[in-house]
């Protein structure tokens, strides 16, 4: 089972021992940490490292980065373009970090292809280097003052304006842009505890409400369609008119059934036996419900499904409920009632609307086989 991937992001050499702690404490919550220095990254040998440490950071489902004193390496231009900086000037009110001519260290770019990618982004800066941050702020427009100040918490102070101003993109991001101060790693410990666990809980909690709401739309869109059918229908003044233009509407999911089980169209037509009767003529021998014969597979459905069965072992698998099949004799004694002409002229509209069916889908194998495969497949993926 993948774990989620954590992108550590930060400058390697004056964080080193840092970020070894970090990796111990992304391990511990279960998660995988990706870091450069322990293999994470794929270094395609056909590419910088910049480019594949930036190509990586996609392939993650998180970013953790720790903003220091330290600017860094500068990423080689083959790197940049790695990034759309179109896009991205979009996405903060402080564009300026990318549309100056300004050098963009390694991390930085990581950074950026992170919120080109829209992986959720956790940013932590050092205590004193958030307060000189402030400093720049009040005195970034003063030229003359500016280049006098000396920041203490940048290593380098030429390279004072470049991490002040991706602070500035981030801060000034249209979202995502919040920061968090730390001084020592428990400080990050704490705020990602709550953090992730506070938006796992606001996850599970909108995927509730989610499908609450997606439940109501249906129900609401399946009544206006009920209102249109109805206003199309009886706006057709011909009877056989107004019957198939019914037809086409109530029988669509029996014919795409009928056809699925390769009943031919004119025998359909022409039919005039019971929904078992016809069941039958095809060679279908039961209706039995899938989980029932696979019940290892049940966790992995994502829809009901049902087995027709016939008499040599092979099988149609459909995607619908084995009470739904069922049911269709109800549709079907209803469909028998109309003239043959216009049950031809519904199911010709209807094989078109359908074509290929998506419904109904046939096995050549024997269903035993078939199961057998897919009880192996389970037991090992468990070992």
């Amino acid at each position: 089972m993948a774990g989620t991937k954590v992108f550590i992001s930060s400058t390697c050499y004056d964080l080193s021992v840092l970020r070894a702690e970090l990796r111990n404490f992304v391990l511990s919550l279960g998660h995988e940490p990706v870091m450069s220095e322990y293999a994470d990254v794929l270094y395609d040998p056909r590419i910088h490292t910049h480019t594949s440490c930036v190509n990586e950071v996609s392939n993650c489902d998180i970013m953790v980065v720790i903003i220091g004193s330290r600017f860094g390496g500068a990423s080689v231009p083959q790197a940049l373009d790695s990034i759309d900086s179109a896009m991205l000037q979009e996405l903060s009110k402080d564009p300026s970090f990318i549309t100056q001519d300004k050098p963009i260290s390694i991390t930085q770019l990581e950074v950026l292809k992170a919120i080109e990618s829209n992986i959720p982004i956790y940013t932590f800066v050092e205590k004193k280097v958030y307060y000189e941050h402030k400093v720049y702020e009040k005195n970034k427009d003063k030229p003359e003052v500016i280049k006098n100040i000396v920041f203490p918490a940048i290593e380098k102070r030429e390279t004072a304006p470049y991490i002040f101003g991706f602070l500035n993109y981030i801060r000034l991001r249209k979202t995502g842009n919040q920061f968090f101060q730390f001084e020592r790693l428990q400080d990050i410990e704490d705020v990602l505890k709550k953090q992730w666990s506070a938006y796992f809980q606001r996850l599970l909690y909108e995927q509730r409400n989610r499908e609450e709401e997606e439940a109501k739309q249906i129900d609401r869109l399946n009544e206006q369609f009920e209102d249109l059918k109805t206003a199309i229908i009886t706006s057709i003044e011909n009877v056989d008119q107004r019957e198939v233009a019914n037809g086409i509407v109530r029988y669509r999911r029996l014919a795409e059934f009928l056809f699925g089980i390769r009943c031919e169209q004119g025998f359909i037509c022409s039919f005039d036996g019971s929904f078992d009767e016809l069941l039958q003529h095809q060679n279908i021998v039961e209706i039995l419900d899938f989980d029932a014969l696979c019940p290892v597979d049940r966790q992995r459905a994502i829809y009901p499904r049902t087995i027709v069965l016939l008499e040599n072992g092979s099988f149609f698998d459909t995607k619908l409920a084995r009470d739904i099949v069922l049911e269709m004799r109800n549709d079907w004694d209803s469909f028998k009632r109309i003239s043959e002409n216009s049950k031809d002229l519904i199911l010709e509209a209807l094989r078109e609307m359908i074509r290929p069916s998506m419904l109904v889908r046939y096995h050549s194998e024997h269903i035993e086989d078939y199961c057998h495969k897919i009880a192996q497949r389970h037991t090992g993926n468990r070992e």
